[in-house]
């Protein structure tokens, strides 16, 4: 089976996406914009044979199989949503959604109609970090127990700019610090406590932030993520006989190394693609599409629910308050 995907949204990571997936032989047949001109844009640019004018119509397009949702992040579960009552399973960018709450409804919905719907972490689905993770499971830096990692990109300050905006999300947490956030729950698990601390904007929302998370048995994660700077971008995993340092840009194909105790490089790894990336997580999820297994894997629907309980929390922590928080 072939899964036929729609994209909802023809913003800067719907184009990204598709170029890549199109670029890997992932099948797109429809795209669809709250203006036919945007859809019509972007389907000729891709080589799309469909462009539909509104959300509604893309979700209807019998022809579609799949959605991957790339709208704002305050239009994540009101589309998840509208996807998934059309019969539609669904790949939504992240963060999933804005809240913890929103996150339930979309998984809970899913479940009900019998169809798949995941976050679009693609970092956990790359090559580098299956490897990661066996190299972890084969026991061989020891018990885990610090994760590091950082996330910061110089982004466009403009009040106007959605970043910048409560009411679409704004924030480095929910567009930045989802990363080591997601990557810190996968290697140490889902955390006991989080202690957040931030520098808010005059719009309101986390210029950066920092998290100490405490995971069960004590291990800790230690993240950093800023919307208004540039950093390395390095992550490391540290265990009681050794460690795994993973280079800029550690949450995209790149090069990482294992080392014992006293540092000494033991093993070097080039996880380097011709493309960004992508694709893994929409073969992972097409897999889950084809065999009915609608949940598991990498990027379990559970597992994304608590992440946004998380993010939840550290915002309450450092005051950033959204229109979905009620």
């Amino acid at each position: 089976m072939t899964v036929r995907w729609g994209v909802i949204g023809t913003g800067g990571i719907a184009r990204s996406f598709v170029a890549d997936c199109t670029a890997a032989g992932v099948e797109f047949v429809a795209v669809g914009s709250r203006t036919a001109a945007h859809a019509e844009s972007f389907a000729a640019e891709f080589d799309i044979p469909r462009a539909h004018g509104s959300y509604e119509d893309l979700v209807a397009d019998d022809g579609v199989d799949a959605v991957y949702v790339a709208t704002p992040h305050s239009r994540h579960a009101e589309d998840a949503l509208l996807a998934i009552e059309a019969g539609k399973h669904v790949l939504v960018e992240k963060a999933f959604t804005i809240t913890a709450d929103e996150a339930r409804r979309v998984v809970d919905a899913a479940r009900r109609a019998d169809v798949a719907v995941m976050e679009a972490m693609w970092t956990r689905f790359l090559p580098q970090m299956a490897m990661i993770r066996e190299v972890i499971a084969e026991g061989r830096i020891g018990r885990p127990r610090v994760v590091e990692a950082t996330h910061h990109q110089a982004l466009p300050s403009d009040p106007s700019h959605r970043l910048n905006d409560p009411a679409l999300g704004g924030g480095a947490l929910l567009d930045l610090g989802v990363y080591p956030v997601s990557f810190a729950v996968d290697v140490l698990g889902v955390p006991t406590d989080v202690v957040a601390a931030g520098t808010l904007s005059e719009q309101g929302v986390d210029t950066q932030m920092g998290l100490v998370l405490t995971h069960e048995g004590g291990a800790q994660s230690v993240l950093h993520f800023g919307l208004d700077l540039r950093s390395p971008n390095t992550a490391s995993v540290i265990g009681e006989v050794g460690r795994i340092d993973i280079d800029s840009t550690w949450y995209t194909p790149t090069t990482w190394r294992l080392r014992d105790r006293d540092g000494a490089v033991v093993e070097e790894f080039d996880g380097r693609e011709e493309l960004t990336g992508y694709a893994h997580e929409v073969r992972a999820f097409e897999s889950m599409v084809v065999s009915g297994t609608h949940e598991g894997g990498p990027m379990d629907p559970e597992e994304t629910v608590a992440i946004m309980a998380l993010m939840d929390e550290a915002r309450r922590q450092v005051g950033v308050r959204y229109p979905a928080d009620g």
